[in-house]
């Protein structure tokens, strides 16, 4: 069943994080060699609750999909890139995802294939969009308020905003309790609910992908402990 990594780095030293963002760059030569990778992206991040236009020049993630978890775990945990990732890292977190609903395209792809059937345990939302340039100041006027309604919200268990190319290819991926939770959080009259009607009249997007999953596993740990997340799997 096809497994969708999503890795996060943290590096705290100035010559660290020149090494990551040359990584951003580097890391396009050894990805495509690994055996089994399906689909990957090279990701920088936000600042403030985690999608600003102003970059957070500590916090890097790349996503990858296998064609299955154990595969998946192996190259983590094996293949020297992530290795090399882990050696210059304060901190790493990966989270494992098995697909269970996908619509759209990522750079003209549909890298996630409908697999798993709905989960009754933690699920995770990940949308991805390029923004239309001529639209881009109108689309970030709006992210701050959804990004703080996001960070208020009790259920979320770990949010972040992510993105390929600054200010233009965006990604948001949140994990929930339940898909009961997120839907509740997507459905309320607020700032997220406006923009989202808001894209949809004004066509801000050129391409959109929006997709769930299930969380079947997890390695390392963020700000000193896990998410939460297997907490959760296994209550």
């Amino acid at each position: 069943m096809q497994t969708v990594s999503l890795s996060f780095y943290r590096f705290a030293a100035p010559l660290s994080r020149m090494w990551a963002l040359g990584m951003m760059g580097a890391a396009r030569l050894s990805l495509p060699r690994i055996d089994g990778l399906q689909f990957w992206k090279l990701c920088g991040s936000g600042t403030g609750e985690g999608f600003t236009p102003i970059p957070n020049t500590a916090v890097y993630a790349i996503l990858t999909v296998w064609p299955d978890l154990a595969r998946a775990r192996d190259a983590i945990v094996n293949e020297p890139l992530f290795t090399r990732y882990r050696a210059r890292a304060d901190e790493h977190w990966t989270v494992f995802l098995t697909p269970y609903s996908a619509r759209g395209a990522w750079s003209g792809q549909t890298p996630f294939i409908e697999e798993s059937p709905a989960p009754t345990g933690p699920i995770a939302a990940l949308t991805r969009a390029t923004v239309r340039p001529g639209v881009a100041a109108q689309f970030w006027k709006r992210v701050p308020d959804i990004s703080g309604v996001i960070g208020s919200d009790p259920n979320v268990l770990f949010k972040i905003g992510i993105g390929e190319i600054p200010l233009l290819q965006q990604i948001t991926f949140s994990i929930w309790p339940d898909s009961r939770s997120m839907a509740q959080f997507a459905r309320d009259n607020g700032p997220h609910a406006n923009a989202i009607r808001a894209v949809r009249d004004g066509k801000w997007f050129r391409e959109e992908l929006y997709a769930r999953f299930r969380v079947t596993d997890e390695l390392g740990s963020w700000d000193g402990q896990s998410p939460r997340i297997l907490k959760d799997i296994a209550a």
